[in-house]
């Protein structure tokens, strides 16, 4: 279950250097790194500057398993899609997470017919690159909201060329049991991502609403002792990814809240041994 890396998307505004310093006090491996405008690196520079960051990590004893693109980043066709997977090639980066497809008005079947034709063309260009897309598992009107919808993406295209980054945060809110959502991506089974949610109802201008917030980790609704327990008895060693999806805090609250969340998890797997 190694490395355990941090997503940056929380750390907006920092440069490389201060990312790389606030990684090593988080006390994580490395970076699932957000590749986004308005981040050190982007999808348009990702070129130049992906196997640069690649190089400074890699000094600092750092490791860059994955990156995070734009959440609409879902079509092959889109013009930086080869020179991105290009530059995770060069920067030894082996796992891109694509953005989120959703239901259009025709349905659910077409629907799914038309991200697995886009998906296609990503697993054309992992073919030539060696580069992993994975699809990620996301709570709510996406189309992998959960194993089961990913698998439905996934299923038919070989495992070497697309994968499933299963999130334990969003399996718990739409209610599949871990041991059958890790069990039926398994062998697509890319990284995991590690965040805990509570989805509660709030009253907003007199009407009662659904709500989901973020927690540190054993705080929501996430089971992590039984979580470790079956990564370790299906041996599962895909890189885990700390979301530390907490908004709105400093980012050097943020780097705190990681490394409790980091120690949290240590605990967990000390416990088990």
């Amino acid at each position: 279950m190694k490395p355990w890396i941090m997503f940056t998307k929380h750390l907006e505004g920092w440069d490389l250097g201060q990312i790389i310093a606030g990684l090593k006090c988080a006390g994580v491996e490395g970076a699932d790194l957000c590749v986004r405008p308005g981040y050190p690196v982007t999808p348009e520079n990702a070129a130049r500057e992906l196997p640069a960051a690649a190089r400074r990590f890699a000094d600092e004893g750092l490791c860059i398993p994955m990156i995070t693109t734009p959440g609409e980043f879902t079509d092959p066709a889109t013009d930086y899609t080869e020179s991105l997977f290009a530059a995770c090639a060069e920067a030894g980066v082996k796992l891109v997470k694509l953005g989120y497809w959703h239901m259009g008005e025709d349905g659910y079947w077409p629907s799914l017919d038309r991200c697995r034709k886009q998906l296609e063309g990503f697993v054309k260009v992992a073919e030539k690159t060696g580069v992993k897309p994975v699809v990620h598992n996301h709570s709510g009107a996406t189309m992998g909201l959960n194993s089961c919808g990913a698998m439905n993406l996934v299923q038919g295209f070989s495992p070497e060329h697309v994968g499933v980054f299963a999130d334990v945060g969003h399996l718990s809110i739409v209610g599949e049991p871990y041991a059958m959502a890790f069990s039926i991506v398994k062998d697509y089974l890319a990284a995991i991502a590690f965040k805990d949610l509570v989805r509660q109802r709030y009253m907003i201008d007199g009407k009662s609403v659904w709500g989901i917030d973020m927690f540190p980790l054993g705080m929501g609704f996430g089971d992590f002792p039984l979580v470790m327990s079956l990564l370790n008895s299906m041996n599962i060693t895909v890189p885990i990814s700390f979301h530390c999806e907490y908004s709105g805090k400093p980012n050097e609250t943020v780097i705190d809240m990681c490394r409790i969340d980091v120690r949290f998890i240590q605990n967990i797997v000390d416990s088990l041994e």
